[in-house]
């Protein structure tokens, strides 16, 4: 079955109930079937994004031969080579409503041709047709007989599926489920090539090498598999597989990488922050996907490309895209499953972006953890401690500073080895790049959790005196160290309170008018749901927290101070 996608652009929409009328669903002689899909907006393509729904093997763009091509053509061109479908056929309608037809029509294919170039569409065609009397569709037109090409069925019944071109690429297999009940136990679909019983394997990413011993499939045992197909194997030899996880030939494997290139099409109303962290669903496979940094957005009217910080709703950029770990891919134009994903917020699980990978970074395959001698457990044995983050956050003028400068101050004196990362401090070196958007407070903590995951390395106990106003830059920096290292300290004092503190008059000029993007005024403060300190900086003084936080540490068996 081919699916036939039809994209009605300005002028040519009065005409396309003629046009889905008349092409119909076709049958080609050889019998091969056709299903035509109207679509109508841009609106269309992100919500199957989002939803995952099957891509087109044949995108019509149909436009009014009096217009020519416009911004809404450029932009169903464009969804139509971001989405990787093969064969994209312009359809200039009306065609009996203007004079000199042939100069118009030639006019109108020279420039589709140059937009296909453009877009990379290499299977194109263009063709004149008058829906309302079918000219050209499915049957060919007497009053256009300058014209020798095909019909618009003529060109769909020569389509072959994107199936047909799946069979014959390498094995992927992506694992969904793996089941301790049964002998095997990997069950999948195949999203290209072919499998057979006895074939000689590999999990990827692990790299392990088997055979598939068995294979069966609805009907029982099966000898071969090929595209569409949802098989359960068995693997001759042991092998740790999860799901998620890929099944290739031996001799054919994907890339393996954790840095692409990729296209992100933005799909809620809270903006992308470079720098915060996301899930990455791809099949059964998760993984954690930072963005950084968004190299530019898509003017989709004008395919232009614009520097941008950040994406709005429905925007559409292309970034450098990094995950937590290395996972096998293929490029989206290859093969969708294998290089498509979505991102789905931690918090609300709901989903925010769907994406094609490009390509594997070359600093992917060039970049290396270096194996080193001397490592956390053995400098944080010389200064006999155990290394931490003790994350202060809370409202400008709660007081952390104050308070992780006196818990500083105690712990030096107890002989410990300290470091005191402070917001402002950092903002005079590391950070004065960074103003206060809400992109660029994510990238301000992003910054910091790594010097901070640094210094745990090296042994210290580390204090970060930062707003931190999102939970998900405070999740993502809890998740860089090892359990019980991540010690989050709320220094919980009311909006109220702190404004009237407001050591350094910062609250009046955000009332004024002067300070934007200040927390608590007009940009967010989200309050720890679960931190491993609460301080009520009301219900004491400075020196007091600070005592609560050395004895914490004591209590954990985190520090042993020289009093004790």
């Amino acid at each position: 079955m081919i699916t036939v996608r039809v994209d009605i652009c300005g002028g040519a929409r009065d005409g396309k109930s003629a046009l889905i009328t008349s092409l119909g669903t076709g049958v080609a002689p050889e019998g091969r079937r056709f299903v035509v899909v109207e679509s109508t907006s841009d609106e269309q393509y992100t919500r199957n994004l989002r939803d995952g729904a099957p891509i087109a093997d044949v995108s019509v763009v149909v436009v009014d031969a009096r217009h020519g091509l416009t911004a809404a053509t450029r932009r169903h061109g464009f969804f139509a080579s971001l989405l990787g479908v093969r064969h994209v056929v312009l359809a200039v309608n009306k065609m009996d409503l203007v004079e000199d037809a042939q100069a118009a029509f030639a006019g109108i294919d020279d420039a589709w041709r140059k937009l296909a170039a453009q877009l990379g569409l290499a299977n194109v065609a263009c063709l004149p047709i008058s829906a309302e009397n079918g000219d050209n569709v499915r049957e060919r037109s007497a009053a256009m007989q300058w014209y020798t090409g095909p019909t618009l069925g003529e060109l769909l019944d020569r389509v072959e599926p994107e199936q047909t071109r799946l069979r014959e690429q390498p094995l992927r297999l992506p694992i969904a489920t793996v089941s301790r009940a049964e002998p095997g136990g990997l069950e999948g679909t195949l999203v290209a090539g072919r499998l057979r019983t006895g074939d000689r394997v590999r999990v990827q990413p692990s790299g392990q090498l088997s055979r598939v011993s068995r294979m069966s499939g609805d009907a029982g045992d099966v000898a071969e598999a090929t595209v569409g197909q949802t098989v359960t194997i068995a693997l001759d030899a042991p092998a740790n597989v999860a799901p998620g996880d890929l099944i290739v030939l031996a001799d054919a494997p994907a890339e393996i990488a954790n840095q692409f290139e990729a296209t992100i099409v933005w799909l809620t109303d809270a903006p992308l922050l470079p720098g915060r962290s996301y899930l990455l669903r791809s099949g059964a496979r998760t993984a954690t996907a930072t963005i950084n940094p968004l190299k530019y957005k898509i003017h989709l009217s004008t395919l232009d490309r614009i520097a941008a910080n950040t994406l709005a709703y429905k925007e559409i950029g292309v970034c450098n895209l990094q995950l937590d770990r290395a996972v096998p891919f293929d490029p989206y134009k290859e093969n969708r499953d294998t290089g498509g994903f979505v991102l789905v917020d931690k918090f609300t699980g709901l989903t925010v972006g769907a994406g094609m990978l490009h390509f594997a970074l070359r600093r992917a395959q060039n970049v290396h953890w270096q194996a080193m001698d001397v490592n956390k457990a053995a400098r944080a044995a010389i200064k006999e401690q155990k290394p931490c983050v003790l994350w202060y956050t809370g409202l400008s003028g709660a007081g952390k500073s104050t308070i992780a400068n006196l818990v500083d101050k105690r712990l030096h004196a107890g002989g410990r080895h300290t470091y005191l990362l402070d917001g402002d401090n950092v903002r005079h070196g590391l950070n004065r790049d960074l103003g206060f958007t809400d992109a660029d407070r994510v990238e301000n903590i992003r910054r910091i959790a790594e010097v901070a995951k640094l210094m745990v390395d090296a042994g210290l106990i580390v204090s970060t005196a930062f707003i931190s106003p999102f939970r998900a830059e405070r999740q993502m920096a809890r998740a860089l160290v090892t359990d019980g290292e991540f010690i989050e300290i709320f220094v919980d004092t009311p909006l109220g309170v702190a404004e009237q503190r407001d050591p350094k008059g910062l609250y009046k000029k955000a009332r004024r008018g002067d300070l934007k993007n200040f927390t608590g005024i007009d940009s967010p403060y989200e309050r720890p749901e679960a931190p491993e300190l609460t301080i009520d900086t009301t219900a004491g003084s400075p020196a007091d927290a600070a005592e609560v936080v050395v004895e914490y540490l004591k209590r954990r068996g985190i520090v042993r101070m020289g009093d004790d």
